[in-house]
Formats: structure tokens, sequence, C-alpha cells
């Protein structure tokens, strides 16, 4: 199927910037996995798409074609740096996983650069989710909640997840357990939503932030990590307390506090799409590095 576009769209930006972790490139294809589906996507030109595997309804929610990016764009254009990512990342948007997956990918990615963190989803799949067929190719469904709250931690150990095994066992038991629907959490405030998620083992302040702007459309979540806090500190440090800095300069990790002060400064000053800010600043800092 083809899908014509009328909005800017950059697939290989949107799936190469950290978002996601069950989608390879493969040619010109891209073959992704989420929830029960396997669908191949790519690019043809600016303004069209060609896809197998799933309808137009799917891929229009999935990687946000409703957002109004140009809305966006003026809103969070402030200043020279963050003028330059947009520039030179056009295009780029929020993917909208599915909950369940999000919040346990996210668990596993703590202290994880992204290949590790690809290659432990992968191990969880392919050792607890459902084995598919598509394009001639085998892929594994994620395993779903009931699943993983029925498998060891010892089990979970044995895929690359350390320490992390414990935490997104205890998670899914409790998803499972107490029916939680957090396909609900998408109409709670930002604040109560994080609030529900950090009931789950596991979810602190930079997870939750994930699951709520990858997942749950709270375009004001602003992640806080080692590339964002260097981010802040070389550009944005004008807007910051010399305590705060002083603070931030002597160790690599942030303390609740400083994550809380660094997220409440990007909100404030970036507005409600503060996540999309975050997700081009990102990519942007990360490729200058590269």
């Amino acid at each position: 199927m083809k899908l014509e576009l009328d909005v800017a769209f950059d697939l290989n930006l949107s799936l190469r910037c950290g978002q996601v972790f069950r989608c390879k490139n493969q040619g010109d294809w891209w073959y992704c996995v989420s929830e029960d589906k396997i669908f191949k996507i790519r690019q043809i030109s600016i303004k069209c798409l060609e896809f197998e595997g799933v309808n137009t309804e799917f891929i229009t929610t999935f990687f946000g074609l409703k957002d109004n990016l140009a809305e966006i764009e003026q809103s969070i254009n402030k200043d020279a740096y963050i003028a330059a990512a947009l520039k030179q990342f056009r295009g780029l948007r929020l993917i909208r996983q599915n909950p369940w997956e999000c919040l346990a990918s996210f668990i596993c990615a703590t202290y994880k650069n992204i290949t590790a963190i690809e290659q432990t989803i992968l191990k969880i799949s392919q050792n607890h989710g459902e084995k598919r067929c598509f394009d001639d190719q085998t892929f594994w469904l994620f395993p779903t909640a009931e699943k993983l709250a029925m498998t060891s931690v010892h089990d979970l150990e044995e895929c690359s997840l350390g320490y992390r095994a414990k935490y997104l066992q205890a998670t899914a038991k409790k998803v499972y357990d107490e029916q939680v629907d957090l396909e609900y959490f998408k109409y709670l405030s930002y604040n109560e939503a994080k609030k529900r998620l950090f009931e789950f083992p596991g979810v602190g302040l930079k997870v939750a932030d994930c699951v709520l702007l990858f997942s749950l459309g709270k375009m004001e979540a602003f992640p806080v990590d080692v590339w964002i806090k260097r981010i802040l500190l070389n550009n944005y440090a004008n807007y910051l307390s010399q305590d705060l800095i002083k603070k931030l300069q002597k160790h690599k990790s942030l303390s609740n506090s400083e994550y809380e002060k660094l997220c409440l400064f990007a909100q404030n000053y970036f507005g409600v799409y503060a996540g999309y800010a975050q997700e081009y600043l990102y990519h942007y800092e990360r490729n200058k590095k590269m």
C-alpha cells in the first residue's frame, strides 16, 4: 500500500533517533514489530510512503502523522541551537508505541546503550514471545505482561537483563494481576500519569518520562539523560542557577532533585511540546559526536 503525505515526515530520522528498539533497516525497507503486528515500510519520496502488513490508520497513528509539526516547530524554536536542530532534522516525529512494550522496554534500557537495549529486547522476545513469519523472515512478538508475570526472574536474567530482571518481572506481575489498563493513562494529566507509573518497580523519573512521551502522548514530558544534561549545561546555562550548574558539573549522574529542576526548566522554556524539543536536541547532539 502507498500513503501520499501532505505533511513533513522523515521515516529514517524518526526510526534512528533512539525512540524505538524493534525496527530494523534492510536495504530500502524498515521491518518493524509492534504489539501483534509485523510490517515493513519505506519512504519513496518526501511525499510518499509504501508499506505492507498494516493499514493506513495504523501507520498514521504509529508515526504521529497527525501531529501539527509546523505548529510544534514554531512553538519550540526558541534559540539558535534548537533552530539548527530543527533545520537539520526536519520531519522527525514522535512515534506512538504500545504502552506495555514501551514501559517494559525502558525498564530494560536503564544504563544501556541503544544497541544493547535492542539485543536485550530481542532476546526477551525470542525466549518468551510468539514466533511469527513475515516476508520470508522470522520475527518474535514482545511477550505480554501475563507471559512475563509467569516467567521466573532467573529466566529473564538469561536475557542480559541483570538486576533489571526482577523489576521487569514484578512490573509484569502488577500489570497482569491488577489488570492495569495502561491505555487509560493517556486520558490522565501528565502529573497524574507520571505518579501512576512510579507505582511500577523499576520506574524512576527518566523511565516514566520516556513512557509518557513515547507511548502516552504527553508531549510536555522531557526525559533527561547524560546527553540532555550536557546540552543544557553547554547551551542553556544562562537559564540555570549557579548552584545547580556547580552540582551538575561535579558528577555524571543526576539526583532526583537535579533531574526535576532540569525537566521543569525545559517544560517552562519550550512549553507544551518540550518532548519534541528533547528529541530534536538529543538527536542533534548525538550526531555531532559521531
